[in-house]
């Protein structure tokens, strides 16, 4: 038995060898393409701290050289893109490779003194990342090497590590998940923004989030990468003080939600709760070089607060776990306070410049800039680019150069320049408008100088020429005037337009006769013509039968289609309200209905693919729950989030209905749809009504005591009033099945949208 023993220790030491020793690039190379790591030859090679990657030939095998394995998988995939002309991306994540690969015929070399590549958002795993499994997360993660992130942000399952600290501290099951919120909304309980929401959470979910983010570590630390793991701030419960006699302050209301309370850093048993909850992160997931803390976050300045002693007190709880830990922070509207830095050794903190495309704070001109930037403090040019998970083409491409130009090689401003450390995606959700991602991720990797900065234009557009040729497999001149269009437009939002994300589609807002934003916060400002976007759709269209079949093309075709159908139906929208406040009611009719079908017909487009279908988020929601009670909360949690966001008077009031909005297929059919449709059924019938006599207003009774001004004000066309959460909790609750199978040729619905509205 004892001989039986020392053998498994022995299998188990050598597999453990191998997982350490196996090589990341070549087994994720076959996830790509069974058999395609046998055509790469891969090496690790030092070259004076700068990271690198190198392009060779050795016979019939492509060599890749980089400075660590994530440096090797950048290499990898620029090969794939700029050689083999495959483009992997979150809609194609496989390929099939040619049995010989393109030789590369001279040794190409690309450095980078960026050695940071940062990525996430809290708000990407809630709004992107809420439902994910293993499978999808080892996709991520392979995206993540190719595209050289090496220090991802990594808080799935932190709401394991609170459950265990509040047991500790005395707290009850029934506590915690009056505490917790539910999986849809846990990137807001994590910011301090509200308790509970969603929730209670069930063991079991617990369970599968501590599985998962142990895998998701495991495979990150085998590529080199050093996860960020949740700090702690000092949030507790609101009734901390009440529970735990701890001297709190009242976190108060958010969007009409309960915030939690805050322990400050300076209070006496600041250090006591910190050391719990650090012994319980590092129990289940171990400890980190990076730990992302945002403290006061999207608060006003308090003048009881010690920000100066509170950065030491965070830092030092930190240090406690790993003494050479560094402090990430999110450089995002007052934070890093100036104050909370000035005590702090540069060296242990690395901020994130969080929207460095359109609001720098690190010194381009911004309304966010900051006089000398963050100082000696290190810092990370960051990527926001969406805004609640819309769906939605945008970009702000010229922007994007410019300021990572500033930031790198304009000798102006030696300070950016040299504290300056790497890049980051920030976006709060992902898997879209991948032309933005794939341009950050390049922009370290390419030859730039001093000289580039009169030249955005040519940057772009030489780098635009090789992105559709790697993208869509070849050369073809109506997609590279489509993408021209597409880049100097919607793909351009100019410098002092602050819209956050994706131009909102008209379908998805509540209806209203000056209906222009979905989202209360969204910012949303015109500034490209709707014909850009029809213009590229009809060129996309116009080669289409030639690109059947491409994935790659077809993802595209549908997404700028979708987007001139919607940027059509805002303007077909006008027409229907002119109309209305014409009184002409008969073309008020055609208008109204030609607007419901363009939202149909944008239902139908969708639904061809598998990424725009409302069924691919809910099925996924369901896939986590292990009872049917537990299915059923997460679907209400997507359905929700994606929708009123809350409860009435967070809907209502708190203005958050819609921010996380979606022109997804079964989305747009059963819920965007009868919003719409009882809408103009309202604004028919107010005409109708008008039409006819009215005795209740004959003689003067009951307008004889009213103002001229308000007579006037009676006599304009009167919004009607309709109660939408009345309308849109009932679709919440429901539990109607939607599928996540892809319906239709999308080259074929695609085709007849643009003959029918185009």
């Amino acid at each position: 038995m004892k001989t039986a023993n020392r053998i498994w220790v022995v299998v188990l030491m050598v597999l453990a060898t191998l997982s350490v020793n196996a090589n990341p690039v070549e087994e994720m190379l076959e996830r790509i393409d069974r058999g395609a790591s046998k055509k790469f030859k891969t090496v690790l090679l030092k070259n004076d701290g700068r990271e690198f990657f190198e392009l060779d030939q050795q016979g019939s095998r492509v060599v890749v050289r980089g400075h660590n394995w994530v440096d090797v998988a950048v290499g990898v995939n620029w090969y794939l893109k700029h050689y083999a002309h495959i483009h992997l991306t979150w809609n194609q994540m496989t390929a099939k490779l040619p049995d010989v690969l393109p030789p590369v015929t001279k040794r190409e070399k690309h450095e980078t003194t960026l050695s940071l590549r940062y990525d996430f958002n809290y708000c990407t795993f809630s709004y992107s990342m809420a439902w994910w499994d293993w499978e999808r997360w080892e996709r991520e993660i392979d995206w993540m090497a190719l595209h050289g992130v090496n220090m991802p942000l990594a808080v799935v399952g932190e709401e394991c590590v609170w459950r265990n600290m509040l047991l500790r501290l005395g707290y009850n099951e029934d506590e915690i998940g009056r505490f917790i919120a539910g999986p849809a909304f846990l990137a807001w309980w994590a910011m301090n923004n509200l308790e509970g929401w969603g929730g209670p959470l069930p063991r079991s979910w617990y369970d599968r989030q501590e599985r998962l983010q142990k895998l998701i570590l495991k495979r990150m630390r085998q590529w080199g990468m050093q996860p960020v793991l949740p700090g702690y701030c000092g949030m507790m419960p609101h009734d901390a003080k009440e529970r735990l006699g701890l001297n709190v302050t009242d976190g108060g209301l958010w969007n009409g939600y309960q915030r939690p309370a805050n322990l400050l850093p300076t209070d006496k048993r600041f250090q006591e709760i910190a050391k719990v909850y650090y012994e319980e992160l590092t129990r289940l997931f171990g400890r980190s070089k990076y730990y992302s803390m945002d403290p006061f976050h999207e608060s006003s300045n308090d003048s009881r607060v010690d920000y100066a002693a509170a950065g030491e007190a965070l830092m030092a709880a930190m240090k406690e776990v790993n003494p050479s830990a560094v402090w990430v922070v999110q450089g995002w509207t007052e934070n890093p306070r100036p104050q909370m830095l000035e005590r702090l050794n540069p060296h242990d903190m690395l901020i994130l410049d969080l929207f460095s495309e359109c609001r720098p704070m690190f010194g381009s001109p911004s309304i966010w800039r900051r006089e000398g930037g963050y100082g000696e403090f290190p810092w990370v040019f960051c990527l926001l680019e969406n805004f609640g998970g819309n769906v939605g083409l945008h970009g702000r491409m010229d922007q994007l150069i410019s300021n990572f130009l500033e930031a790198t090689v304009n000798n102006q401003h030696p300070s950016p320049n040299t504290h300056l450390k790497g890049i980051g995606f920030t976006m709060e959700g992902s898997e879209n408008n991948p032309v933005m991602f794939e341009l950050m991720s390049e922009l370290p990797w390419l030859p730039l100088s001093s000289e580039s900065r009169d030249s955005v234009a040519t940057i772009k557009e030489q780098w635009l020429e090789r992105y559709t040729l790697a993208r869509y497999g070849r050369h073809d001149e109506a997609i590279s005037e489509a993408w021209r269009i597409l880049a100097n437009s919607i793909y351009n939002c100019p410098p002092g337009n602050n819209q956050q994300g994706p131009h909102e589609s008209i379908f998805c807002g509540r209806p209203s006769l000056n209906n222009f934003q979905a989202s209360s916060w969204s910012k949303m400002k015109n500034y490209y013509d709707p014909d850009d976007t029809r213009r590229a759709a009809l060129l996309m269209a116009s080669v289409a039968e030639l690109y059947r079949g491409n994935n790659n093309f077809e993802y595209d075709l549908v997404d700028i289609v979708r987007q001139a159908l919607a940027d059509q139906a805002r303007i077909q929208y006008q027409y229907a309200i002119a109309d209305y406040k014409a009184f002409n009611r008969k073309q008020f009719e055609r208008s109204s209905k030609r607007f419901l079908d363009m939202l149909l017909a944008q239902d139908r487009l969708l639904g061809t693919r598998k990424e725009f279908r409302l069924g691919h988020w809910t099925e996924a929601a369901r896939r986590c729950g292990t009872t049917p009670e537990e299915q059923d909360q997460y679907e209400w949690n997507a359905r929700v989030q994606i929708t009123t966001w809350g409860n009435r008077t967070c809907a209502d009031k708190g203005g958050l209905r819609d921010y996380a909005h979606k022109e997804w297929q079964g989305l747009l059919k059963d819920f965007y749809y009868v919003r719409w449709k009882t809408y103009f059924d309202a604004l028919s019938q107010q005409m109708e009504h008008l039409s006819k006599p009215q005795p209740e207003l004959l003689g003067m009774g009951v307008n004889s005591n009213k103002t001229a001004e308000e007579l006037f004000q009676m006599a304009l066309p009167q919004e009607v009033v309709v109660d939408w959460y009345a309308i849109e909790e009932p679709w919440t609750l429901r539990h109607n099945a939607y599928s996540a199978q892809a319906e239709g040729n999308p080259v074929d619905i695609a085709l007849d949208i643009c003959k029918q509205f185009f």
